[in-house]
This record gives structure tokens, C-alpha cells and sequence, in this order.
């Protein structure tokens, strides 16, 4: 697990510019640091090139300064930077060795090196877990970048038809970019709409996000665009269901450095939980972020769970002072993201890595089997389908209930993400009056005609699942050297829940085959609990932690965005909040964290 970054083509980078990516990195890989620079001539060099590849370490396996990265084969004709983890190569590494390979380490790292030189592009197929891959073949004068199937890991891309450049955050991105680096306007009125800035947009122009289950390649310095290629697409796979969860999250204990898990008291962590203890894996701590005292702490189911399985638990109570820690955890955040729960998380993480460096997590349940509410929501008016109704309305756009206004205006499928959204097309509208053309959503990958659960699976596994779900999880993790793994996404296993009749996969209640393979739990009464989600007191630190924020947040916002934004009425959205409105707390906490991460970037409009 790692942060990745470099560049090739025409371009000379000075050590300023590359030492600053590197240095932007390194709070993904504390462990080590490392830089190879070539010249025009690919030759190796020290001091400025015109390609270099980038890497800091966090290791996981094999720690060793000879699995340090960036790795070459022995010819050191081609090099790689590796971001994750890769499970189950064994096999095909003695297949390796039988031709001839001859390994120096026992990293995942050195396999993929020479399984591309090897079997060429077709070797991600062989890959599995998480994985955000550069290779800069010398041989070809050829670069070749993947990112996972399912998205667990990120990379980030800037291309211009004659240099290349790539890291796993826009932070380590921007030295790069220079004085050239400039806010995407449509990536601000993203943000506002979905809390997050969605792929392939990043909150830079010329700056793009490499889609899941894809790949690209270059053959630099001959004129030739860069292409992209898809490489995966479930397919239904037919085996055990609880011998292939099983295998998942055994192999995700693969570590030379200890492991945990993050248990919340929710039925997909516990389902982990359970695989681990039915394997043997008693030997791991289970972490769970807590708050006392309220409605949604989920410490106490998670500590009987904990109990009735037979590990170690560790609650941690999340009582922070956040207006000390509120801009480190948006520059972690890398792109402004304003989903609450990342508050929690990212303490979690920071506590949960003064003990383990590997966790477990139950990422995925909910959208491989439909386990949100707002699937049931929604599907009631799936009658609609394409069929649109625009209604007005007047006054402030938020001063009633207007969610289902704005939902008749938009196809079924585009209201889908309402449920969910942050700031509503009129909130957007109002707060951006010059804002030239706004598209009502910012996503992508909608089925064309599909009206049911599987075509709203579809649309989160496209957006929701890669680019907020493992994000957030990705980058709160990652800001402390904690590396999180997700059984429940591993794509064999995923390829057999999607193969499965909707009867098996969809019930009532939801995840009845995940709950059918937690006995321990089912017998102590554990998964029937609500569900509580991972929802901190949003509320209560706008008005006491992050209050002395809000006044001249409007001004601050429109210089930020070069007008985008306008002040007054950035103003008038706050003033009811703090009026008494608690409605926009979420709005009021987008607009804080978008005033932060600009700042943090340092971008201009």
C-alpha cells in the first residue's frame, strides 16, 4: 500500500517540482521515499528528467529495502508503480519461475513486474484485489497505467499530447501542474451536487480520474494518443457462497504487519468478523468508533459482537476537538469531500494504526445486495421511467420541502441520485446565478432502459460505490499508514452475487445470505438491530467547533471561484442556518469544506 506518482514526456522537471510530488506522497508510504529520474535520452539521471517514476511506501509485505519501489526487471528496461495489494498469485508466480523469472523478494510488486513482461497487457487479468498500477516500459517507449475493478485504489492522470503525468491524490498532482493549475468550474457545481467530485472530473482542468476496471496506455514520444481500454465486467460466476466469502477474506489477511478489522455493529462487518473466527483468525482486534451517550453509537452492539465471536475489541470514542483537526482532515481528503461519516472514519483510522497497519472492513454489502432504503424509495416510482414534469417554485429555494419538485423534473434514473445528493439543482442555481450551463447530475453509466433494483445497482457501482464509498475509506486510511481491505469486493466474489436470482440476492429482509453465514451472531440476537449508519453530530460541531468559521464564508468562496459562487447569497444560505434552519446543516458543512480545500490546494479560479 503506497502513493504513486511521475511523469514522462517532452518536459524537463526540475527536483523543485518532482521533490514536492514526492513529498505530497509521503503521507501515504511513511515507511520510505523513492524517486528514479531518466533524462531525454533515457538514461538514467539524478536532478531534473524529463521522466521519473515516484513512490512512497507503506509495507505491508515483504518490508524490506529490496522490495522498495520503484522496482525494475533485470534488464531495468522496465520499472513499475505499484498502489495496493494483489492476493492468490502464487500459482502463477512458480509459472513465472518455471520460465525462467528469478525473484528477488517475496512482494506482490515483483510478480506484476514480471508477469507484464511476461504476458504482456493480459496480465491484469490474473490480478486479484486492489491495485492502481504504472508501468513505464523503456523497451517499447511505452506506458501502461490500470486501476482495480471495482475501484479500491485511485489514480489520477494529466495528459496533454506530449507529456503524461499520474499520482494517486491532485495534491501530489499539482507541483506538476504549476502555475498552469486552474479550478474546473464543472467540477465546483459537481461538488455542490454530490458531495464529492465524480470521476473521470477532479477539481483541476486537464486533470482526470482513471475509471475502475480500466486501463491506458501511451506510447510516448511517437505522436500517438494515449488509449483507453476497459477490461472487466462482472460475470456470473458459479461456486459455494460461503466457501468463496470464506477464501475472499482469507486471503485478505495476507500481511506481514499486524491486522484488525473495523467492526460496526452492521451486518457486513459482522459477516467478516464471523468468516475470520470460523477460519481460526482469532487473533485480531476488532476497532469500533463510538459516540457516547447518543442515539447512533453503535459501541455496545459492536462490543457484544466482538464478545459473542471471541475477539479483542477496541472502542474509540470519537469526542474531538475538530476545529483542531478540521483542515488536516480536508487536505487528507485530498478534492473537497463533505460526507459526515469521513469525520469518524478518519479518527478511527488514526487511533485503529497505533496498533495494526492492516484492517478489514465491510465495504460493499449494501450495494451488492441492495441493502440502502433508498433502493425501496425509489423503485416505488419507477412508473415514471423517462417521463419528466417541470414544476416552479418560489422564494429561497430551500425553504420547503422541494426534493420531489426537482425529482419530477429529472428522468427516474437521474432522481435516483437526489436521494442522496448534496445541494439540490435550485440550491445550485442560486448559489451559481452566472453559471452558464449546469447539468442536473454529474454522473455517469446509467442503464438505458433497465427500471429496477438491478439498474440502480448498476448506477452505484459506477459512481457511488468507487469514487465515495472506497474513496473516503482509501483516503482516511491512508492519511495515518492504514491500509483497509474489503472482502465483500473481492471481483470473484462480486461475479457470484451478480449471478445470482434476484430471489436469492434481493430479500426481505436484505442480505439474508450474508446473515445466513454468521450463526455465532444469529444465535446471540445480533443482526436484528436498526441500522444506524456512521453519522457523527454534524449539527453540534457546525454550531460550536466550526462557527467561528461561518462569517464572510460567502466572500471567501467567491474570490476563491473567481465569482462562480456568489457571495450574498452564500451569505443568505448561511444566515438561515444559523437562524435556526438546522435543515442546511449539510449544505452550511459543503460550503465549509469547499472553502478549506481550496485554500489547502491553493488553486485559482
Amino acid at each position: 500500500m503506497c502513493g504513486i506518482g511521475g511523469f514522462v514526456g517532452k518536459r524537463v522537471v526540475d527536483p523543485g517540482q518532482w521533490g514536492a510530488m514526492l513529498a505530497a506522497l509521503k503521507v501515504r508510504g511513511p515507511d520510505a521515499q523513492k524517486a528514479v529520474l531518466w533524462d531525454g535520452s533515457l538514461r538514467e539521471t539524478s536532478g531534473a528528467g524529463t521522466a521519473g517514476l515516484l513512490h512512497a511506501r507503506l509495507s505491508i509485505r515483504d518490508p524490506r529495502p529490496e522490495a522498495d519501489q520503484p522496482m525494475a526487471n533485470a534488464q531495468r528496461d522496465i520499472w513499475i508503480c505499484f498502489n495496493g495489494e494483489v492476493y492468490d498469485y502464487e500459482a502463477d508466480r512458480e509459472e513465472l519461475r518455471r520460465q525462467g523469472y528469478a525473484f528477488r523478494t517475496t512482494s506482490d510488486t515483483e510478480f506484476i513486474l514480471y508477469a507484464y513482461e511476461a504476458w504482456g497487457d493480459a496480465f491484469v487479468e490474473r490480478l486479484r484485489g486492489m491495485f492502481a498500477i504504472v508501468i513505464l516500459d523503456l523497451r517499447r517507449k511505452r506506458l501502461f497505467a490500470v486501476r482495480d475493478r471495482l475501484g479500491l485504489k485511485p489514480l489520477l492522470y494529466y495528459a496533454d499530447g506530449d507529456n503524461f503525468a499520474f499520482a494517486s491524490t491532485l495534491r501530489a498532482l499539482l507541483p506538476y501542474l504549476g502555475d498552469h493549475a486552474r479550478i474546473a468550474p464543472e467540477a465546483i457545481d459537481a461538488y455542490l451536487a454530490h458531495r464529492y467530485i465524480p470521476a473521470p472530473l477532479t477539481l483541476a482542468q486537464g486533470v482526470r480520474r482513471l475509471a475502475n476496471g480500466t486501463y491506458l496506455t501511451w506510447e510516448f514520444g511517437r505522436g500517438v494518443p494515449l488509449e483507453l481500454h476497459a477490461y472487466w465486467r462482472p460475470t456470473s460466476l458459479v461456486a459455494e457462497f460461503q466457501k468463496t466469502l470464506d477464501h475472499a477474506v482469507a486471503l485478505r489477511t495476507a500481511s506481514d504487519r499486524p491486522v484488525g478489522i473495523f467492526l460496526s455493529g452492521g451486518i457486513d462487518s459482522a459477516v467478516v468478523a464471523s468468516s475470520l473466527v470460523r477460519q481460526g483468525y482469532t487473533n485480531i482486534t476488532a476497532f469500533t468508533a463510538t459516540f457516547p451517550g447518543t442515539a447512533y453509537d453503535e459501541g455496545p452492539q459492536a462490543a457484544r459482537m466482538a464478545q459473542a465471536l471471541g475477539l479483542s475489541h477496541r472502542a474509540i470514542p470519537v469526542e474531538p476537538r475538530l476545529a483542531d483537526d478540521f483542515d488536516r482532515i480536508v487536505a487528507d481528503l485530498d478534492e473537497p469531500f463533505a460526507d459526515p461519516s469521513a469525520l469518524p472514519l478518519w479518527y478511527l483510522a488514526r487511533d485503529a494504526t497505533k496498533e495494526v497497519k492492516v484492517v478489514l472492513g465491510g465495504d460493499g454489502g449494501d450495494e451488492l445486495f441492495a441493502g440502502y432504503k433508498r433502493y425501496r424509495q425509489h423503485l416505488r416510482s419507477r412508473w415514471r421511467g423517462s417521463v419528466t414534469m417541470a414544476l416552479t417554485h418560489d422564494g429561497l429555494p430551500w425553504e420547503k420541502p422541494a426534493r420531489w419538485r426537482e425529482e419530477l423534473g429529472l428522468t427516474w434514473q437521474e432522481a435516483y441520485v437526489l436521494r442522496f445528493s448534496g445541494l439540490s439543482p435550485a440550491v445550485r442555481r442560486y448559489l451559481q446565478p452566472d453559471l452558464r450551463a449546469m447539468s442536473p447530475v454529474h454522473w455517469q453509466g446509467f442503464p438505458s432502459s433497465q427500471k429496477g433494483v438491478a439498474a440502480l445497482l448498476d448506477i452505484d457501482f459506477a459512481n457511488y460505490l468507487p469514487e465515495y464509498i472506497l474513496r473516503k475509506g482509501d483516503l482516511c486510511t491512508m492519511a495515518h499508514g492504514l491500509e483497509l481491505r474489503a472482502p465483500l469486493l473481492d471481483h470473484r466474489f462480486v461475479e457470484l452475487v451478480t449471478g445470482l436470482p434476484p430471489n436469492r440476492r434481493f430479500t426481505r429482509p436484505a442480505k439474508a445470505l450474508l446473515v445466513e453465514t454468521c450463526q455465532v451472531c444469529q444465535d446471540e440476537g445480533l443482526l436484528t438491530a436498526k441500522k444506524r449508519g456512521f453519522s457523527p453530530p454534524l449539527n453540534r460541531w457546525l454550531r460550536e467547533d466550526l462557527f467561528a468559521r461561518l462569517p464572510d464564508l460567502g466572500k471567501r468562496l467567491a474570490a476563491a471561484t473567481h465569482g462562480q459562487l456568489e457571495a450574498q447569497r452564500v451569505e443568505t444560505l448561511v444566515a438561515a442556518y444559523i437562524g435556526g434552519f438546522d435543515k442546511l446543516a449539510e449544505p452550511v458543512y459543503q460550503l465549509l469544506v469547499l472553502d478549506a480545500a481550496l485554500r489547502s490546494l491553493g488553486l485559482a479560479a
